[in-house]
């Protein structure tokens, strides 16, 4: 553990530091942040790439006092430096993927273009190695006894990190909060769309014996389908559910302990920021109306904490401050969600 003796939580954020301005390396943190600067298949705007860099910057003005986690931060947490080869990769690629989708918009097929076949073969295979690559990362940490939590980028970016928390835990469950289901398959033909996260990871991971989705509310016939023919191991809280109960006279600690009632002790937290409201992420890929206030989700969390389940592990995605970044709310508001996570993480 850093001596952090000399080190003054009131002070300024220093950048010579790492995240939230806190004085300690990866070896010494108890939590360890993976950042996956990946948006090869997004469907519609760009710019979750820089999320972690942005998140970063902004978590500099993030104060280090949490009153449902007293001194979390004294444990450690530690950000990796962002992986230039990833995001080249990711820069490469989303060129490629740009190109598909055009043409689909346009009404070409794949099968009819070599050259597009040809790029359609390498989106896949770039996200099967960004699978592979996410896989060993935390497969690494978590043998090393840390914690790990995991930033993007777009949703695809934690189905490596997910396996690699499949090793060590045979029974967990997923609390996905999040405006899209994410259950489509192959979504534009992408094997690892952002859009396919959720299909993908209930496919090739059986340790996930539940997913919980909060806020949905933009999905396909396809998806829902799949949630209904579940036999219980997807269990979706729509958002024009949620709000109904609330119209009728529910309060959200009542809708929240509905939710934690559907989750098993061991729960892995996926949280797409366009499950809020987008007036907090204006900037991100897939904006829906609706969605959630942050004070609602970190309720949700405390809950979560409070109920005695284990956080094994989570990601934070889809966090776009624009292209180039401007001076919205999105990044402050990822980094005040990433504090908050990573302080029940460790509690």
């Amino acid at each position: 553990m850093s001596d952090i003796s000399q080190f003054d939580p009131n002070s300024v954020g220093l950048k010579a530091n790492n995240i939230f301005g806190l004085p300690f390396s990866e070896e010494q943190a108890q939590l360890v942040l993976i950042p996956v600067p990946w948006e090869v298949t997004v469907s519609y705007r760009a710019g979750t790439a820089r999320g972690p860099e942005q998140i970063f910057e902004a978590a500099m003005q993030v104060d280090l006092f949490d009153p449902d986690v007293k001194d979390g931060w004294k444990k450690g947490f530690y950000m990796q430096p962002v992986d230039k080869n990833i995001s080249s990769i990711s820069n490469r690629l989303r060129d490629s993927a740009e190109l598909i989708i055009e043409n689909l918009a346009d009404g070409f097929k794949v099968e009819d273009s070599t050259l597009l076949e040809a790029k359609m073969k390498d989106v896949n295979d770039g996200g099967k190695m960004l699978h592979d690559w996410a896989y060993n990362q935390a497969s690494r940490l978590l043998q090393q006894g840390k914690k790990v939590g995991m930033i993007g980028g777009d949703h695809s970016t934690p189905l490596g990190f997910i396996k690699a928390l499949a090793d060590k835990h045979d029974d967990f469950g997923i609390l996905q909060i999040d405006a899209h289901a994410d259950l489509r398959i192959a979504y534009e033909g992408f094997t690892y769309s952002h859009a396919s996260i959720m299909y993908n990871t209930l496919q090739q991971i059986p340790q996930v014996t539940k997913l919980v989705q909060v806020g949905i509310r933009d999905y396909c016939d396809e998806e829902l389908e799949i949630i209904e023919t579940s036999n219980g191991r997807i269990t979706t809280f729509f958002d024009k559910d949620i709000k109904a109960q609330q119209y009728e006279g529910a309060n959200w600690k009542t809708i929240c302990q509905q939710i934690l009632a559907a989750l098993p002790q061991k729960v892995y937290i996926s949280f797409d920021i366009d499950g809020l409201d987008p007036k907090l992420c204006p900037n991100t890929g897939t904006p829906v109306p609706g969605g959630f206030e942050m004070e609602q989700i970190i309720y949700l969390f405390k809950m979560l904490h409070d109920s005695g389940r284990e956080i094994i592990g989570f990601d934070l995605n889809e966090v776009s401050s624009g292209n180039p970044a401007n001076d919205s709310i999105d990044a402050i508001v990822g980094a005040r969600v990433l504090f908050k996570l990573c302080n029940f993480m460790v509690a």
